[in-house]
């Protein structure tokens, strides 16, 4: 095994560590970083949602202003506040999934790391940093 490259305090491989332990806990991370973007794609869903209901209300409004108000009702009494999927609003599929999902893969994930690293957190990007490194050059320090 090639000596390792010097990384920050924090990013430090526990003695004992291995190669393998390492790639494999860089890829839980990575799992768990994807899972992160659908949680934030589920937030712009959940709010891009509500932003299209409440601009229902404008649309209300005009369908009246311009004579059609058979319209304006319709959309109202089958649209306006509707559930998104049976039941639910999209801040209660934000919940659940949060519930459900999220804060489970988040606490395994944490837990492994603390009993494989320490706690310590992306040591596969921090010792690819060192690698990447020109020595001495102010833009690509350690810490």
């Amino acid at each position: 095994m090639n000596p390792r490259p010097r990384t920050d305090a924090r990013h430090q491989r526990p003695d004992g560590v291995t190669d393998a332990t390492v790639e494999a806990l860089g890829a839980l991370l990575k799992a768990l970083e994807t899972t992160e973007r659908a949680r934030g794609a589920l937030y712009d869903f959940h709010q891009l949602t509500g932003s299209a209901d409440l601009a229902l209300d404008d649309a209300v409004r005009l369908l009246r202003e311009a004579g059609h108000g058979e319209h304006a009702e319709r959309v109202e009494r089958e649209i306006l506040g509707r559930n998104v999927i049976p039941g639910h609003w999209t801040f209660q599929i934000v919940e659940e999934y949060n519930a459900t999902y999220y804060d489970a893969f988040r606490e395994v994930e944490g837990g492994i790391r603390q009993d494989l690293a320490d706690g310590r957190d992306h040591l596969h990007e921090a010792e690819m940093k060192a690698a990447r490194r020109t020595e001495g050059h102010p833009d690509h320090t350690a810490d």
